[in-house]
């Protein structure tokens, strides 16, 4: 059944790939390449020790025991325990060496990816799962982890063994050479290339089960209240159970193909070395070799066979880390739906918002979120977007401050195409400020600074002065030192809107784009949110998407959204009197008064 884990095509990484992503590694690498040449300097010193080990032990036998010279003898054993000294050591340092770049590599390949998901739209995370992102940061670089560290010296140090065995070997005796040569490399030569295959397509289908388990282990985490608000847990368990299952199936199918390929390795070792002691005894009876000779061999074998194996385990690592590479260089590679133009524009301080007949397609959905859409925000006006959920007013808003470039059409500030404007300047003149504001960890004061790392504290509590909240934060014991924990979990839902409005108030934009900032609040929370709202939006341009009708009547204008296009436009009073679908909604929040003021956009 582990069979059937299928990998596409596309997700395999032949030679050439496996080649091209090893060549960027390489140039990654280029801080730590005397690190790295000082490293390789000494598995060469490692592996010349390594191999001296059995000359001595024949130098030994046939010079000291066999001649009985107790002077070749001791001279023998004492360069043995020194080469055993030295290889100690050497392989101390060359472990201090490649771990120091090793790190150093890793270091910068995580910055490196972090920096390039920092810059990506809202598109790039509407296409990728959090989970998926968050095992690229982790269980992928993990998963290089031990090649970085300590596989790529071994790789060349078995390499080098191999080599260095087989000369060897044809220098002692190439008649027991042939012997084990003619046995071993049909054997292993067809193994290996099997091996190979089946590995290469296993690991990289257990990087594919490992991103997908933590996906979902990250929906359930962050789920948790939904989950138990409506009962769900049997069934999320049930959802990550057959994730896991399958993530321990991919584990298994791996290990199955690298237990009969390392088992054959070592059934060939266990056959040579018996070839060679019959052999070699009627080579030593007849007078061909020297019986030092044969027991050098035999110790020789284990040179032979053990790069062998840690070759093809090697392999194993390279694949697993060529796979999570690759999909890491993908992810640096990946330009920005919304990226900073290669000449930037700095916007002008004030100007008209304006949309011009924009049309915006979520990728893979046929169907437009916005149509044709043309509308023009003069400075200081305040414009409300109503209609059905799913109309596109969300989208409008997000397509206004640029969080999402429009598929045909663009937006202008000031007359100036977003596209061109640099990003800086766009984020200091429109500002966003979502249903729900998030925290990070942390104080008060660093949620407020997050909005310009630079604002000093002053700059910070007078942020919170023109919106009317410092007076509230100042009576916390810790003041705006106070720790906010993760996700804010220690204010109040109304204290978390505060802290966002506050972010921008430092900014001081020139247009304020707000989801309806006092939905999720209750009514005497709401209140105060409202008034700092209310000083926050004062001399400011305004697009809020409206859900309330005390919000909408507020509004100089209204845009009225319905099945991605813009279907009325004008006043309250005005929409009202042209008994459009303005009108009907506007009934509707009447009928739903004086009980509770209803929604426009639930």
């Amino acid at each position: 059944m582990w069979a059937a884990h299928a990998v596409t095509d596309e997700d395999r990484l032949d030679r050439t790939e496996t080649a091209r992503v090893l060549r960027r590694s390489l140039q990654f690498a280029q801080p730590y390449r005397r690190t790295i040449w000082w490293a390789i300097a000494l598995v060469s010193v490692g592996t010349v020790c390594t191999v001296s080990g059995p000359v001595f032990v024949k130098l030994g036998l046939d010079e000291g025991i066999t001649g009985q010279r107790a002077t070749a003898l001791n001279v023998a054993v004492a360069c043995f325990v020194g080469t055993v000294i030295i290889g100690y050591l050497v392989g101390r340092l060359q472990y201090l060496a490649i771990n120091r770049a090793g790190e150093g590599f890793l270091r910068d390949l995580r910055v490196a990816v972090f920096d390039r998901l920092q810059a990506q739209s809202m598109a790039f995370f509407d296409r990728n799962k959090a989970g998926v992102l968050v095992s690229r940061m982790t269980a992928d670089i993990e998963s290089m982890g031990e090649l970085i560290q300590w596989g790529l010296l071994q790789f060349v140090a078995a390499g080098l063994l191999l080599v260095m065995t087989l000369i060897l070997m044809v220098a002692l005796s190439w008649e027991l050479t042939l012997v084990v040569v003619l046995f071993v490399a049909p054997i292993l030569g067809a193994a290996s290339v099997r091996f190979q295959r089946q590995s290469n397509r296993a690991y990289l289908d257990v990087r594919e089960r490992v991103g997908q388990n933590l996906s979902n282990l990250q929906e359930g985490i962050a789920g948790v209240r939904v989950i138990q608000a409506y009962g769900r847990e049997v069934e999320q368990q049930r959802r990550f159970f057959a994730s896991n299952r399958a993530l321990y199936g991919s584990h298994l199918h791996s290990v199955k193909i690298s237990t009969w390929y390392f088992g054959l390795v070592e059934w060939a070792g266990i056959v040579s070395i018996a070839l060679v002691v019959g052999v070699g005894g009627l080579l030593v009876h007849r007078g061909s070799v020297e019986f030092g000779t044969v027991a050098a061999f035999v110790l020789l074998l284990s040179n032979l066979f053990d790069p062998v194996q840690q070759l093809s385990q090697l392999y194993n690592t390279v694949q697993s880390a060529a796979a999570a590479l690759h999909k890491l260089y993908t992810l640096v590679d990946n330009v920005p739906d919304v990226a900073e133009h290669p000449k930037p524009v700095t916007l002008p301080p004030t100007g008209r918002l304006t949309a011009h007949h924009i049309t915006f397609h979520y990728e893979g959905s046929e169907r437009p979120a916005l149509h044709e859409v043309s509308l023009s925000v003069a400075p200081g006006e305040r414009l409300a977007l109503v209609g059905p959920t799913g109309a596109g007013k969300s989208t409008l808003a997000q397509l206004l401050s640029r969080l999402y470039d429009p598929t045909s059409g663009y937006v202008s500030f000031a007359d100036v195409d977003l596209r061109v404007a640099s990003l800086l300047s766009l984020r200091e003149r429109v500002v966003v400020v979502p249903q729900e504001g998030f925290l990070f960890g942390g104080t008060i004061r660093d949620n407020i600074r997050i909005a310009r790392p630079s604002a000093t504290d002053d700059e910070v509590a007078a942020a919170l002065a023109a919106i009317g909240a410092l007076d509230r934060f100042d009576e916390f014991p810790e003041g705006l030192d106070t720790e906010v924990r993760e996700r804010g979990s220690r204010l109040s839902a109304g204290e978390r809107q505060l802290v966002s409005l506050a972010r921008a108030a430092l900014v001081d934009p020139a247009v304020l784009v707000l989801d309806e900032a006092t939905s999720n609040l209750d009514p005497g929370t709401e209140a105060v949110v409202e008034r700092a709202l209310e000083r926050l939006m004062q001399g400011r341009t305004v697009i809020v998407v409206a859900h309330r009708l005390s919000t909408v009547r507020r509004a100089d204008r209204i845009a009225v959204i319905d099945h991605a296009r813009l279907v009325e436009l004008g006043t309250h009073d005005e929409l009202v009197v042209r008994g459009g679908r303005y009108a009907a909604l506007a009934q509707a929040w009447a009928r739903s008064q004086p009980a509770a003021e209803g929604t426009a956009g639930h």
